[in-house]
């Protein structure tokens, strides 16, 4: 019998630095609700990228959460439309104000951002969600976070069952030409995405660790001390590599889940003025299908120069990058909802927007019908937003609830053959990645703050009021 599974939609969206449209979004969200699928999924995460402008995300707290508790409302908005189908009292599309929410199907569980970059994580049952951790990496100059990632690790548990789990939001390097950048990008999650400070594990380690006692061996015996000193090392180098790899993105005993714009393109050049764009049109002979064979992610992964070791959904939607948005079409029912497009001319139309996992792992497969697997019921784009130059995609898949336990690789597995992350990791862990992390955020705060106060309207009133402020203390002094 196949174990019980837990119902996941996960959905990243660059959202432009713009305000979210709420009832447009949540008419949407419907839809991804709604498709293979009648009932609601009992996890929901966000991977959100330009999530705001650069100062509001790097001050973050107050100035970001207007950005993020938009998408909070969408949801259960969404949601609710979908319960009061359910029940035979609501059959209309989504078109209700923020406002007349009548309650609250999900619940925001954790939210966090690095940057431009956020995830929120949304349950219907909150109180399955345990041991949430947190982790996050910046690619930016001195990895302050204006491109980055940011991941939130928990286990859930229902129906006597529980799996670990694993969501990393990441925005990649951008431009055609900058391939290097994000494999580069992805190497930097790998090396420095920790869910605990990985200094603190590796002093501890070495602090539980009793040096053997000196001792100067005959000469004949020198040999023989040299190897045991070298196993010995090596072994000890081998536990300390098990408990960074328990810390890091790749922990054995979870399944990962990674969505973001992750920025890889179908050409490494822009196109020139006569370039060919694919066509939506299934009987255009440029129909997008015969483009995703030029898809940069696809080789890279394959090549194992990225996304190491996960996998992919076939992709049946079309390019979700880059689209100019045209005035609404007269008599249009709802310009907001069904908004005309073209593809821009400068970018050649791409895949960007993507979400990978990493499956269930071999050690745990025997062949048969009864083995654990993941249940994809949709990979899809939704509909153009005005407010952005991407499509959303989401995911809707059925993860098997497989303990921490069983999910660790057996003893006996041959960790230099398998190609599982979860067994070897395919780069060592930065021990010091939480420091150099701390110092990026202090620098943040401050780029944040000099931006806020020099670059808007409200910033420019403080910094007036300060003026004047400051020149009436003066004219006061001089005067009395």
């Amino acid at each position: 019998m196949s174990p019980p599974s837990i119902d996941l939609l996960y959905l990243t969206f660059n959202c432009a630095k713009n305000l979210l449209d709420i009832p447009v979004f949540g008419a949407h969200l419907q839809t991804a609700f709604r498709q293979n699928a009648t009932g609601l999924p009992e996890v929901v995460v966000l991977s959100l990228q330009e999530v705001a402008p650069l100062a509001y995300s790097f001050i973050g707290g107050y100035f970001l959460n207007p950005y993020l508790s938009r998408y909070e409302q969408a949801i259960n908005i969404a949601a609710q439309h979908i319960i009061d189908d359910l029940s035979g009292r609501n059959s209309e599309t989504v078109n209700t104000a923020p406002t007349a929410l009548p309650s609250k199907p999900y619940t925001l569980v954790r939210g966090k951002n690095v940057g431009y970059t956020a995830i929120l994580l949304f349950a219907r049952e909150p109180s399955r969600l345990k041991n949430i951790q947190e982790a996050e990496v910046g690619f930016g100059a001195a990895e302050i976070g204006n491109k980055g990632a940011v991941g939130l690790r928990m286990l859930y548990e229902a129906d006597g069952g529980s799996s670990e789990l694993t969501f990393v939001a990441t925005h990649l390097a951008a431009m055609e030409w900058n391939l290097p950048r994000r494999n580069a990008n992805w190497a930097a999650i790998m090396r420095g995405m920790a869910f605990e400070n990985p200094e603190v594990v590796v002093n501890s380690y070495k602090t539980s660790v009793t040096p053997s006692p000196a001792s100067t061996p005959p000469a004949e015996d020198e040999p023989e001390h040299a190897r045991l000193l070298d196993n010995e090392h090596n072994e000890q180098h081998s536990q300390l590599q098990q408990q960074l790899h328990n810390i890091s993105v790749f922990r054995p005993s979870s399944f990962l889940f990674v969505a973001g714009d992750l920025n890889y393109r179908i050409s490494t050049t822009s196109p020139p003025p006569s370039a060919t764009f694919p066509s939506l049109d299934p009987d255009s002979e440029n129909y997008y299908p015969d483009f995703f064979r030029l898809d940069q992610l696809t080789r890279e992964r394959n090549a194992g120069r990225t996304l190491h070791g996960l996998s992919e959904h076939e992709v049946r939607f079309p390019p979700t990058y880059k689209y100019d948005v045209l005035p609404p079409r007269p008599g249009t029912r709802d310009p907001e909802v069904d908004v005309p497009w073209k593809f821009a001319v400068h970018r050649y139309p791409s895949w960007t927007d993507r979400i990978l996992f990493l499956d269930v792992p071999s050690w745990l497969k025997k062949g048969n019908s009864q083995d654990p697997k993941f249940n994809v019921r949709a990979y899809d784009c939704l509909p153009v937003l005005r407010m952005s130059d991407h499509r959303p995609v989401f995911l809707r898949i059925d993860v098997p609830l497989i303990s921490p336990s069983d999910m660790a690789p057996p003893s006996d597995l041959d960790c230099g053959v398998s190609k599982d992350p979860r067994a070897r990791l395919p780069m060592e862990i930065d021990p010091e990645a939480w420091e150099r992390r701390a110092a990026a955020r202090r620098k943040e705060v401050m780029a944040g703050w000099s931006m806020y106060l020099w670059s808007t309207k409200e910033g420019a009133c403080i910094l007036a009021t300060v003026l004047a402020f400051g020149a009436g203390v003066y004219w006061l002094h001089r005067r009395f």
